[in-house]
């Protein structure tokens, strides 16, 4: 009988098999990506990421529905702008992973602002542990480092990835500043959330009609989990609402938590549409650095799938 090695007793050397040699090269071109010092790492991911725009066609023509249903005001040619600063956001955010992964924690703390730490400590003084909610924006996995730099102790809550190897490299290298609960393990959750620590929890992507509901989102109906009222019900915890972008001047970054007013509503739909709006809110200080490549919109109430069809256009 075949024994099963769980992920915490994996290392790299379970992954030496040929058919893990191309995630590898992968692995070692983000290690190189970490040396990259700050300015020069930005201009690389934005002209890795103006690559990304011509080569990933699917991906591209995705963000180009998204800004169409989003942005109705802005024009064609608008619209063409914003979808390439979305790429170019996208490919620094790959830069902002290797250095979450493999880079100098102090040359990112010294770029850091933080705004709300006293809304975290009056949460944390409740002793019920906090849920952040948290949303797919492009400096993703840098937001756990800059959390990591203010005290906090951090679980982040991750979908397990397809690939072995990245799970594996996800889970170590997102260890260096937080741990990590895969989605499902809500025992785990509970258990930190006594330790009165938080949970970062990100529910804006599709994840089907299975538990979720239709609420609008950029004033377009998308199916929205209410995982977010169930993780608050787990241990009758505070939740913040957590973001982080790149400044503007790309001096450095801004970390804010904010409040999610009148969560929870006792109602599961009005939940779902505050957690939407209070994401919303924060999407549109810095629009292109979502993750406007993923199909947010692809689940639709008639059970068509139809609005990123290239043929249907």
């Amino acid at each position: 009988m075949k024994s099963t090695v769980s992920a915490t007793e994996q290392t790299w050397t379970d992954f030496l098999a040929p058919r893990y040699w191309g995630t590898w090269i992968l692995i070692l071109w983000m290690r190189l990506l970490a040396l990259m010092p700050f300015r020069l790492g930005l201009a690389m991911g934005s002209g890795f990421g103006m690559f990304l725009y011509f080569v990933l066609k699917s991906r591209r023509h995705i963000a180009q529905v998204n800004a169409a249903l989003c942005f109705p005001d802005k024009n064609p040619l608008e619209r063409k702008t914003f979808v390439k600063e979305i790429f170019k956001a996208n490919g620094t955010g790959l830069v902002e992973t290797a250095w979450a992964y493999w880079g100098s924690k102090d040359n990112i703390q010294k770029r850091t602002t933080l705004k709300g730490a006293d809304l975290l400590a009056e949460a944390l003084k409740q002793e019920r542990g906090v849920i952040l909610l948290g949303a797919h924006f492009s400096t993703l996995d840098l937001g756990g480092v800059l959390l990591s730099f203010y005290g906090c102790p951090v679980e982040c809550l991750y979908r397990k990835h397809d690939n072995p190897l990245m799970d594996f490299i996800i889970r170590e290298k997102r260890g260096r500043f937080t741990s990590v609960i895969e989605r499902k393990k809500l025992r785990q959750v509970v258990r930190s959330l006594r330790k009165n620590h938080c949970v970062w929890y990100a529910p804006d992507q599709d994840f089907g009609k299975a538990d979720s509901v239709f609420v609008p989102f950029f004033g377009q109906l998308a199916a929205t989990i209410v995982g977010t009222t169930k993780m608050v019900r787990l241990n009758n915890s505070p939740i913040l609402m957590v973001s982080h972008h790149r400044n503007a001047d790309n001096s450095g970054y801004t970390i804010e938590l904010s409040p999610v007013p009148g969560f929870p509503s006792g109602d599961d739909s009005q939940d779902a549409l505050i957690v939407n709006q209070t994401i919303e809110r924060e999407i549109r200080k810095a629009p292109d650095q979502y993750m406007w490549v993923h199909r947010r919109f692809k689940t639709q109430p008639d059970g068509r799938n139809k609005l990123y069809d290239e043929t249907a256009s």
